[in-house]
């Protein structure tokens, strides 16, 4: 085999060293001939016999030695797919060529999601490869993004209405043909019908349809043969062919003298041209409804935007605003990309891209995201991400992504789909065989069913049942805030059988508030202030805590200002280290913290209380008499316990995973039913205690917002980030919910559950089709009219039966 040469964009190197490290283990690799890397190029070419080392074998070389090869991804809009055949064809070529290392073509989105080496190959490399194929890349390229989407939707606009014009065409020919052929068949039209002359009008009549509204089915196949592939356009260019050339044969016998039978079927030729014409366009119009999601989240976007120029207002194109500039959004306006807001207050709609339908106060210091609607007062917003970068943007990136992967459920479709025309042919052809020399039915009658066999085989079903499913389903998700990162992802997370919450900050608020006040019966305030007891004591702790940075003290603080209660400073203010604060308000000594610090024997039920139900109880002492007893804790969230049994309904074990101690953790545990807790772990630990339960046969999803959590969300079969939490979670994790409500984990497993139920359903409708159809058609149950009908509609009911997922009802 010829040797191969390939170019690297290596990453991460930094100095001599990096480079003679890479070069030498490239070097000592078998199969590699030659191989140098430069540093300053920041490549490394590397020649190899193909039979023994793969490209990406050589890739996973330099990643395992901590470097990385630079790749790009690009999608490329594909026009002329018929079937599943079609997508195999592409992927196989483009698979084939020097420089690309994945390829994955989606029938349902009609694109090729391409990852490659362009330092290899470019795009237009590839865009002329799939021409040479036989199919059309739309052209997008020198438009920005919003325009390569119009150009896009524009193409797929017009071969939709290229394809409702042909079948009206055939529709115009092929009715009147098939009520003479019916009318004449039956003896409803008189001797005249069937005169030699009424053949010639049949035969007129049947041409166009054949030849014009049925060209592509020709041109199609015969591509497809002249790259080694057969496609489903093989199969009708060679059943209507059947029928339409034996009928001539007979027309042209009888001119001649010679008898080759009475009947002729043009009108079985033009019905097998005309009702798949018919299916292609209803399946057609349904593809377009699947990605209807996409469409509403690209819709989202606003046009224009008010952004203050040199002290002026100006509108500009929301692609002209950069980071820093000053937004200004009135109520009623879209927020035109992500930002700070700098002044003002409102209430933000965000419902369409967290799925919350209760508007979100927004106030100076509040991040707010593009194409949420605002609902009140004048924002002023400093932008600090646009464009691609913009949260709106990058959701749409990740739901395009994930439809264009291929879930494994797919993978049996793909295996029968590659082979399946040849083996259908094969039937086809035995069939005939059959028929004459074993049945001895005659000629005719055993073309006949050979022709049913062609045309009722529907390998485009087989094609279309996952990828539909897959881009209503993601697409359903974004609309409720869950985000897919890939279609295995939406696959898998079906079998999840243990979920793992992170307490902080997923079960509970992740932060500390007041919860208890709890005044000693026996002390009375000097001053009140017109305070009630419990009011005034915690006046006079929020006072001694105001110089202090102790999370617990700012949430004493926070809780009397929430309040509304007169705060003031102290005089004096002592930090005790482990311990409390020692303050002096009001000319009194206030001591607020651990039993270490003050007397609290009057105390001590209360205390011992709180304690029980996990808190952090602080005692008050003023003048040195105990005054009362504070408790802070993080309580769960509102809606926890709700997601809890939501979980537990869909026959989940529920586990809380946190590095508290084991009292507070039981308690937080109880309060939100959850099944087992996992208390005192090390954030260092988190991924152990998934694996640990990974060994113990359970499917895990581990659901996490911080950054201690990545390696667990790694770890999980499944990881879940809240999208309060951060990038780092995110980008580790397979499902990401734009918002911080638990119960979204329920609603993205649902999902998964629906969607693959749907998947399921297409492909037991496609195969059992298939499976039932063939054999009846090559026993001659079936005639190719009712066989075209039935392939023609056999992937519109995938489709639609996709579509279905789009009312599906996520709690």
């Amino acid at each position: 085999m010829t040797d191969t040469q390939v170019v690297l964009p290596i990453t991460g190197m930094t100095c001599a060293n990096c480079s003679t490290t890479i070069e030498r283990n490239l070097k000592r690799m078998n199969g590699v001939k030659e191989a140098s890397v430069n540093l300053a190029t920041e490549r490394a070419k590397v020649v190899f016999d193909p039979s023994v080392v793969s490209a990406g074998q050589i890739d996973d070389l330099i990643g395992d030695l901590g470097y990385g090869v630079a790749k790009a991804r690009v999608e490329l809009p594909i026009a002329g797919m018929t079937c599943a055949n079609c997508v195999n064809t592409i992927e196989r070529n483009l698979r084939k060529a020097p420089g690309i290392d994945q390829a994955n073509v989606n029938l349902a989105t009609e694109k090729a999601s391409v990852v490659y080496n362009p330092a290899m190959i470019d795009v237009a490399t590839m865009k002329d490869l799939v021409a040479d194929l036989g199919y059309q890349v739309i052209e997008t390229g020198g438009v920005d993004e919003e325009e390569a989407e119009d150009a896009e939707r524009k193409v797929r606009q017009a071969e939709t209405e290229r394809q409702k014009r042909l079948l009206i065409i055939g529709l115009a020919f092929t009715i009147p043909l098939f009520v003479f052929s019916m009318a004449r068949d039956l003896g409803l039209l008189g001797h005249w019908a069937h005169a030699s002359w009424a053949n010639w009008v049949m035969w007129a009549l049947a041409t166009p349809v054949q030849f014009y509204v049925g060209r592509d089915y020709y041109v199609n196949g015969y591509k497809a043969l002249k790259n080694g592939a057969a496609n489903m356009d093989v199969l009708i260019a060679l059943g209507s062919s059947a029928a339409y050339f034996y009928s001539v044969a007979v027309i042209l016998g009888a001119a001649v003298g010679v008898d080759l039978g009475a009947h002729v079927y043009f009108e079985t030729s033009a019905l097998i041209i005309t009702l798949i014409r018919l299916g292609k366009y209803l399946e057609a119009r349904a593809k377009g409804a699947t990605s209807e999601a996409i469409k509403t989240l690209m819709g989202l976007r606003p046009k224009t935007a008010w952004v203050e120029r040199e002290g002026v207002e100006v509108e500009v194109p929301v692609a002209q605003v950069r980071v820093g500039d000053i937004v200004l959004v009135r109520p009623g306006e879209k927020v035109p990309v992500d930002g700070l807001v700098l002044s003002g207050q409102s209430a933000v709609d965000e419902a369409m891209l967290t799925g919350e339908p209760i508007p979100v106060d927004k106030k100076a210091g509040d991040q707010v995201i593009g194409a949420t609607l605002n609902k009140q007062g004048l924002l002023r917003v400093q932008a600090t991400r646009v464009g691609k970068e913009t949260a709106l943007a990058q959701i749409i990136r990740l739901v395009e992504e994930a439809q264009g992967s291929k879930a494994p459920i797919q993978r049996l479709a793909d295996r029968v789909s590659a082979v399946f025309v040849p083996v259908v042919i094969g039937i086809a052809l035995a069939t005939f065989l059959g028929w004459y020399f074993i049945g001895a039915i005659g000629f005719t009658q055993s073309l006949i069913n050979a022709v049913a066999v062609l045309v009722i085989a529907c390998p485009c079903a087989l094609g279309l049942a996952t990828p539909t499913a897959i881009m209503v389903g993601t697409g359903k998700g974004a609309q409720n805030g869950i985000l897919f990162k890939t279609s295995e992802s939406l696959e898998r997370a079906e079998a999840v059988q243990t979920v793992v919450l992170d307490k902080t900050g997923t079960l509970t608020e992740g932060k500390p508030v007041l919860t208890d006040v709890v005044v000693n019966p026996g002390w009375t305030p000097i001053s009140a202030n017109g305070y009630d007891p419990a009011s005034a004591l915690l006046r006079l702790a929020a006072s001694a805590e105001r110089g202090s940075e102790h999370p617990l003290g700012q949430a004493v603080v926070a809780a009397a200002q929430a309040r509304s209660l007169s705060l003031v400073s102290p005089e004096k203010f002592e930090a005790v280290t482990g311990a409390g604060v020692v303050a002096v308000v009001d000319g009194q000594e206030v001591r607020v913290g651990s039993t270490r610090l003050a007397e609290h024997a009057a105390l001590a039920p209360s205390l011992a209380a709180l304690v029980a139900e996990g808190k952090s109880a602080m005692v008050v002492a003023v003048n040195g008499e105990p005054a009362g007893v504070l408790a802070v804790a993080d309580t769960i969230k509102p809606t926890s316990a709700q997601a809890v049994a939501g979980l537990h309904k869909l026959g989940k074990e529920v586990v809380m995973m946190t590095g508290d101690n084991r009292r507070t953790a039981e308690v937080i545990g109880r309060q939100a039913g959850i099944d087992r807790v996992l208390a005192e772990v090390l954030p260092q630990d988190k991924a152990n205690q998934v694996r640990a339960l990974q060994a113990e046969g359970k499917v895990v999803a581990m659901v996490g917002d911080g950054i201690n959590d990545a390696p667990a969300l790694a770890q999980a079969d499944i990881g879940i980030a809240l999208g309060t939490g951060t990038d780092v979670a995110m980008e580790t994790a397979d499902i990401t919910l734009m918002s911080g409500d638990l119960q979204g984990v329920e609603r993205a497993l649902a999902l998964s559950h629906g969607t693959m139920r749907t998947i399921r359903q297409n492909l037991f409708w496609a195969f059992i089709y298939n499976i039932i159809g063939i054999p009846f058609a090559a026993l001659g149950f079936l005639n190719p009219i009712l066989a075209a009908g039935a392939m023609a509609f056999s992937s519109v009911f995938v489709v639609t039966n996709s579509l279905r997922l789009r009312g599906y009802k996520l709690r």
